[in-house]
């Protein structure tokens, strides 16, 4: 039993990849994250254009500063 065990932690886990192969993998999956982070923030600027979603206050300042003008009062 202590034999196998020994045997089974000296070997690696997985597949080796080339330096190559994983900077490929990481650009497509930063394109990936990127991509889906652009499509919310579409989405979302759809959805405060339309009214459907309440805004927090930086879009709220974005969009509509005069309600942050205190001149006025």
């Amino acid at each position: 039993m202590g034999a196998e065990e020994d045997q089974q932690s000296e070997e690696p886990r997985g597949k080796s990849i080339s330096q190559a192969q994983f900077v490929s993998w990481k650009r497509q999956k930063d394109a990936d994250a990127s991509a889906r982070k652009e499509e919310a923030a579409r989405k979302r600027a759809q959805d405060i254009a339309a009214g459907t979603v309440q805004m927090n206050g930086r879009e709220l300042f974005l969009h509509e500063p005069w309600v942050f003008d205190n001149t006025h009062c």
